[in-house]
């Protein structure tokens, strides 16, 4: 069980637990609360706010007697068919907070050792081996990134970012070598708090194949974590969205899109979903993605042909031979 502040700091990590049904998420934190362990009742604070997933449901009546208040994606009623705006908008603020947890998951998978499954002869050593990853990644690992919409158009706009003399390199991703990290499909929804991007994802990624069948994206001279791609708009046929995209080689830390909605960090665009769905997912797919042109089915009235020129040196040998 891994407790994190909102800034991706490990506060502690407490197991390992048993993997069958009884070690759900709320038996676990009642037994670490009632249990007191590693004094957990001294460092957690009355009003303090735990964001939790639905599988807490049955410890939150223990953390309200305490004092400590809990967030949890919201449940539909019976009979209810739809959330209220406000339930909407919560879940939506949780499930974003919750994505940091999910990243700290794929931190500790950083190190090999503890990205596979283990043989049993190792399970007494598991507990040192996980504090250590995490003091590790305390120590040494960048606090995550929340999102500041702000923050990241003055990126751009003060480093020059969407600038021609900002120095970039163009990469196809079919031979791309930068440490761009992989992800999953849970992980992909925690980042786009949704399905909607992703479905739109593959379209966009067709679209930004060329036709030799390479998909380019510009990787910056100066940072290695930092890229950007220039994503077709599907209303505007003569409109392309410039995006950028931090990275490291276990997460992507954050993004930035010159599209209306580009500055969200509740989610993010289609424009940008689809390059973080393909570099991070698709690329390590069967599918195979190619440009269709679906224009060579279609007529094109401006394609009018010009009347042919009649020599009349030509009319006249004519003539003559008749």
């Amino acid at each position: 069980m891994v407790f994190v502040t909102t800034s991706g700091y490990i506060v502690s990590v407490m197991g390992p637990y048993m993997g069958d049904g009884k070690n759900n998420d709320a038996n676990i934190i009642t037994h670490i609360i009632k249990r007191n362990i590693e004094k957990i009742t001294d460092w957690l604070q009355e009003d303090d706010i735990l964001i939790v997933d639905r599988g807490f449901r049955d410890s939150l009546d223990l953390l309200n007697e305490l004092g400590i208040k809990s967030e949890m994606p919201s449940f539909l009623g019976r009979g209810e068919k739809q959330h209220s705006v406000e339930e909407s908008n919560t879940t939506r603020l949780v499930t974003k907070l919750r994505w940091i947890v999910e990243s700290i998951n794929g931190r500790i998978k950083f190190f090999r050792y503890l990205d596979k499954v283990l043989p049993t002869n190792q399970v007494p050593h598991i507990r040192d081996y996980v504090h250590i990853a995490c003091s590790l990644i305390n120590r040494y690992f960048k606090p995550m990134n929340i999102g500041d919409p702000e923050a990241d158009e003055l990126l751009v706009e003060n480093d020059g970012l969407d600038k021609r003399s900002y120095k970039w390199s163009k990469i196809d991703s079919t031979d791309f070598d930068i440490e761009f990290p992989r992800l999953n499909e849970e992980e992909l929804r925690n980042l786009t708090l949704g399905t909607y991007q992703l479905k739109m994802a593959k379209s966009y990624t067709e679209e930004h194949f060329d036709s030799e069948g390479k998909y380019e994206v510009l990787v910056s001279a100066e940072d290695q974590c930092l890229l950007s791609a220039k994503i077709q708009s599907r209303h505007i046929s003569a409109k392309c969205y410039q995006l950028w995209i931090s990275f490291n080689e276990c997460v992507v830390l954050g993004w930035y899109c010159k599209c209306k909605i580009g500055s969200r960090v509740v989610g993010m665009c289609s424009h940008i979903a689809s390059v973080i769905w393909y570099l991070g997912f698709g690329r390590y797919t069967d599918k195979q993605f190619r440009i269709n042109n679906w224009g060579q089915y279609l007529l094109d009235a401006k394609n009018i042909p010009e009347p042919e020129e009649i020599d009349a040196s030509d009319d006249e040998a004519t003539v003559t031979e008749e």
